[in-house]
């Protein structure tokens, strides 16, 4: 029977599967068939196939029929009769298709959307979409005459990898032989590889499938650099004989299952090689080169062997004298302070046996070694930079790996430190290690360690000042801290280090600290002699496969159903003319508060007593000193108030400068951060500039503030770059000062080098000059309040 109406209502049906499929994001059409013709007769054992299109990764039957109806020949539809007049579904009378995908491949399936006509009002009025996933039991959607889009988006029309097929029913007819048609259908969905289910090999310079070795397997066939091919992601990974895949710095390699290297396998020092699976065969090289240092016979290092069996002596041939050490947990009691019979902890091993010497054996797999540098080669200029290298071969480890700890209870209230290591060839993220490893008795009872890294950096020399058990000990300030607030840094940036927001990642080959947590609840063993062990555990998920995750070698998030990631981060920076340079973090958490919420959110400045001058921040009724500072993520607002204290030992003139290097998240970067000095009664924006001061020796807990509303202080005045002042000697007695612009000087101070008032002078113009005939041959320090309110504070020189 011919549809008068057809051909407008095929065109209707076209434009809304048109906008269907891109207004409305149904995914793309893999089966379609707009069923244009004349005379199409629809035949039971012979679907109709003329003018479909399908996905060249699938393969189709075509429209056809159940043997309980019969098709009538018409143009432009696939239309048959005899639909019945039971009110339930009859299971013979049915349109159908069936969809396969192509070995290699599965279907997610979006939706199917058709168009049809009943005609002269005497077929099918009811309708059912059914499948063969069940047997062609459960209806899908709700299907009408004139078409409707069936919704397939969730399970179980997701990863389809075998023939499916779909029956279109209708029952319920006005008349028998009442005609029914479909005029056009589409299904639409993804067809792609299952994953890891194709190999592609690398030869002749690419690879031999297109779209390279995202999920599939990869073989290398010929020499391969991540830095000059590109990084690769794939599902697993062979390495022929004779060939070698090196992954250079700045790049990585992510392996999901096994590796099996029967070539040669290379990582450079900030390359990554992350493995999620367990099986590695064959062995494997990573090359670990320190940053530059200048103090050759001193210089420490802190490894970890990523790869398994590696002989220290072998690794480290040259350490400078044979030091190469080990860390003894048990040994390790903090009773007394140094030297007295005082109980008072003062983070030193009190029968200095925590570190004992190893000149060979196996680098256990997990633990940490510090191991003096090799001596340069000659010829050697003393204080001129050098880097270190270590080269590590084996079979790579791979694989969750728990490594035991130990805890002395001889003493409650010391440390408790452990030298552990990452143990992987690529970096680990610090946070995800915490999240596993810290003990809290409410988020993570199943921890062991307090919830700070420790990482050694070495930027300072040994010193017979600095508190230790030996002749010159190296300073306790040169540790990097991490919990899981973020990671501060002790080393000042240089031009070639830019100065970047500091990163929560362990690279590989890097040992570090912890403290096994004390208290009866925490996890772990009493194995006799008020020893205590218990062990952390390193996991794949830890793992980091980017480019940057590895390249801060230092010798250079959920807990129980909430994130510990910060939004909001702050950071500043103490630096002075003479070198000082410390940082502390502060930082907005969802599981935070504004007091003490142990380690993993507010870090101790604990080794803080060697440091010639320190910053820090304070928390509410506590004199602990901190370095990181986790608070409530609710207070931070335009009227949040971050204290800082500040202690310096340095006796000489000194200009001290405060600075914000970086921030993070939306609150800190759309509003000014503000430094607040108590003590001069000034505000200084410090999102413009950085601010300068001096001085005298001693500890100020209340002079600085961190605010962000301009209005905190009822003067206004704020503090200018100090090239807003020139000072300019004209001889012997006279000095000039100069302020920049239409500004006028209103006073000058003048300070000695212990910081001592010499001058206190007015002023009313633009440039000043005044007779320092007291102020002898000597460094001195100028402060300069201008006409607009800004106080500059400069360091010159009287000749």
């Amino acid at each position: 029977m011919m549809h008068a109406k057809s051909t407008f209502i095929k065109s209707l049906s076209f434009l809304i599967v048109f906008f269907g499929t891109i207004h409305f994001g149904f995914g793309q059409s893999i089966f379609t068939n707009p069923i244009t013709g004349t005379a199409i007769l629809p035949i039971l054992g012979t679907p109709y196939t003329t003018g479909q299109t399908i996905d060249p990764n699938i393969t189709v039957s075509g429209i056809g029929i159940g043997p309980g109806v019969t098709g009538v020949s018409t143009n432009n539809a696939y239309n048959a009769s005899s639909w019945g007049l039971l009110t339930s579904v009859t299971l013979d009378k049915y349109f159908e298709f069936t969809i396969t995908p192509n070995a290699g491949y599965e279907i997610d399936f979006v939706n199917f959307v058709y168009t049809g006509i009943a005609s002269n009002g005497n077929g099918p009025a009811s309708f059912q979409f059914r499948s063969s996933v069940d047997g062609f039991v459960a209806p899908i959607g709700t299907p009408t005459a004139t078409g409707a889009t069936i919704n397939l988006s969730g399970l179980p029309y997701q990863n389809i990898t075998t023939p499916i097929t779909f029956r279109f029913y209708g029952y319920n007819a006005r008349s028998n032989p009442g005609d029914y048609s479909i005029n056009n259908f589409t299904f639409n969905g993804s067809v792609s590889e299952i994953p890891c289910y194709f190999t592609t090999t690398w030869i002749a310079g690419d690879w031999d499938r297109p779209g390279g070795p995202n999920n599939r397997e990869a073989i290398i066939a010929e020499d391969y650099d991540t830095s000059v091919n590109g990084n690769i992601s794939t599902c697993s990974l062979t390495i022929n004989a004779g060939v070698s895949l090196t992954v250079g710095n700045g790049s990585f390699v992510k392996v999901e299952n096994d590796v099996i290297v029967d070539g040669e396998l290379i990582v450079e020092t900030q390359g990554n090689f992350v493995q999620y699976g367990n099986i590695f065969t064959g062995t494997g090289t990573v090359n670990k080169t320190t940053r530059e240092y200048n103090d050759a016979e001193l210089h420490y290092v802190y490894w970890s062997s990523p790869v398994a069996s590696a002989e220290i002596a072998t690794v480290f041939p040259n350490s400078y004298g044979n030091r190469r050490f080990e860390y003894v947990a048990e040994n390790y009691v903090d009773k007394y302070k140094k030297g007295t019979l005082i109980e008072e902890p003062d983070g030193l091993d009190d029968d200095i046996n925590d570190w004992q010497i190893i000149y060979s054996g196996p680098m256990d797999v997990g633990r940490g070694y510090v191991i003096a540098a090799a001596p340069p080669e000659e010829p050697y200029t003393p204080g001129s930079a050098y880097t270190d290298t270590a080269v590590f071969s084996g079979t790579f480890n791979t694989g969750d790996i728990t490594v035991d700890i130990f805890r002395n209870d001889e003493f409650d209230g010391d440390a408790n430190w452990n030298l552990i290591g990452n143990p992987y060839p690529s970096a680990i993220n610090a946070e995800a290690f915490l999240l596993e490893n810290f003990y809290d008795v409410a988020l993570n009872d199943t921890g062991t360690i307090d919830g700070v890294i420790y990482l050694w950096t070495h930027n300072t020399a040994a010193n017979p000042l600095n508190n230790g058990n030996y002749g010159s000990s190296y300073s306790r300030d040169d540790y990097a801290s991490i919990n899981l607030v973020g990671s501060v840094i002790v080393v000042e940036p240089t031009v070639s280090e830019p100065n970047q927001e500091p990163e929560a990642y362990i690279p590989s080959g890097q040992g570090f600290f912890v403290s096994y947590a004390e208290g009866i609840d925490v996890p772990g063993t009493d194995i006799g002699n008020n020893i205590t062990q218990g062990e952390v555990r390193f996991t794949n998920t830890m793992k980091m496969a980017d480019e940057t995750s590895n390249s801060q070698f230092f010798k250079n998030s959920n807990i129980k159903g909430k994130t510990a990631a910060s939004s909001n981060k702050l950071w500043v920076n103490l630096t002075s003319d003479n070198g000082v340079f410390n940082q502390i973090l502060v930082g907005y958490l969802n599981i935070a508060t504004n007091n003490y919420d142990g380690v993993a959110f507010d870090a101790p400045k604990y080794l803080s007593s060697d440091a010639p001058a320190i910053l820090y921040t304070n928390i509410p009724d506590s004199d602990t000193k901190f370095v990181i500072q986790g608070k409530a993520e609710s207070s931070l607002n335009e009227n949040e108030v971050i204290p800082l204290g500040f202690d310096t030992k340095i006796d000489v003139a000194t200009l001290y400068k405060l600075s914000v290097p970086y921030v993070q998240g939306d609150f800190l970067k759309n509003n000014k951060v503000y430094l607040k000095d108590n003590l001069l009664n000034t505000i200084h924006d410090l999102s413009e500039s950085d601010y300068t001061f001096i001085s005298e020796v001693g500890e100020f807990t209340n002079r600085f503030e961190i605010v962000f509303n301009a209005q905190a202080l009822s003067a206004d005045t704020f503090d200018l770059d100090a090239n807003t002042v020139q000072i300019i000697q004209l001889d012997d007695t006279r000095v000039t000062f100069k302020a920049s612009g239409n500004l006028n000087i209103k006073t000058v101070t003048i300070y000695d080098l212990l910081g001592r008032q010499l001058y206190q002078l007015e002023g009313s113009h633009n440039k000043e000059t005044y007779n320092l005939s007291n102020l002898k041959h000597s460094v001195f320090i100028a402060k300069v309040a201008l006409s607009n309110g800004a106080l500059v504070t400069k360091k010159a020189i009287k000749k």
